[in-house]
């Protein structure tokens, strides 16, 4: 039987940064339209966001491991393909997340009176789930990339913003585009460390697809474009530049990338992306902040 230690590192902790890191870009958005913290709103959309990522992650476990992909695979412990739970509860824990997060949701959506964004809550639980689940998972054939972007860029960030001013301006819409590479950037590294195994079972990720040499640079790729995009806007939000900040910290998982011949050596990469997701989040959330001080002063 797993210990809670297990049911948490099956939970891959080093992932949520890409759940909080959009609500808090959404979040300043919003408070640069109408100079508010909507706490209530800002704190459901993190929990939804939260609850949708880990149950993706326990999803993903449960998937893989029923299908054998998990087996040789290198990184962080898998609790289906390890034989410390039962499949059905792996799944189980899923599926509670999910209720979980509909139900956070829908006060959300009570509390905006944003009413299409229950569409929206619907898909993104379909997607969690069709990533690698059911009889042919969007993740195998090399869409999970596509899908993280959307979802954990544009839907995230966006939805964050609309809940709470019901409207969308420019910085949301940079803001959800650079997050949204971001995550992609944790999923490419996460799946070029697995290319070979995901290769042996049939996994067409993107990764697989680009092949290794073009998806590692892909990975640096994504993460320039990301801290580069807020330069759109300087001219009327000056202090958006602070992003830059966040340029160091992509250094050591770029190289790692492009020059580690270890999977196991890309594992930290995963931690790396994430710690630059949050500082992403929190630069350009006081780019915003201060304009808005500077702008009243």
């Amino acid at each position: 039987m797993a210990t809670v230690g297990q049911w948490i590192a099956g939970a891959r902790l080093r992932t949520l940064p890409m759940a909080v890191a959009p609500v808090i870009v959404g979040t300043a958005a919003a408070y640069e339209v109408d100079e508010r913290l909507h706490w209530e709103r800002a704190l459901l959309a993190a929990f939804v966001a939260l609850l949708l990522q880990i149950g993706v992650n326990y999803a993903n476990d449960y998937s893989d491991g029923i299908r054998g992909t998990d087996d040789q695979r290198v990184g962080p412990l898998r609790l289906t393909a390890s034989g410390l739970v039962p499949p059905q509860r792996v799944k189980a824990a899923a599926f509670a997340c999910f209720g979980a997060a509909a139900v956070a949701g829908l006060a959300l959506v009570l509390l905006s009176q944003a009413w299409p964004l229950l569409l929206v809550g619907v898909a993104a639980i379909l997607a969690a789930w069709g990533y690698t689940g059911g009889a042919n998972p969007y993740g195998y054939q090399g869409l999970g990339d596509l899908f993280v972007f959307l979802f954990f860029g544009l839907v995230a960030t966006l939805g964050s913003t609309f809940t709470q001013v019901l409207q969308l301006t420019g910085p949301a819409w940079i803001g959800a585009v650079s997050t949204g590479l971001i995550a992609a950037a944790l999923l490419m590294a996460n799946n070029v460390r697995d290319i070979p195994t995901d290769r042996e079972v049939g996994k067409r990720t993107l990764a697989v697809r680009l092949g290794d040499e073009w998806a590692r640079a892909s990975y640096v790729l994504m993460l320039a474009l990301a801290i580069l995009l807020p330069i759109l806007l300087v001219g009327e939000y000056p202090w958006l530049l602070l992003v830059v900040l966040a340029a160091p910290l992509c250094l050591m998982p770029s190289w790692t990338m492009l020059r580690s011949t270890e999977r196991q050596a890309l594992i930290p990469v995963l931690k790396q992306t994430g710690a630059i997701s949050l500082a992403y989040a929190a630069l350009f959330a006081g780019g915003l902040v201060i304009t808005v001080i500077l702008r009243n002063v």
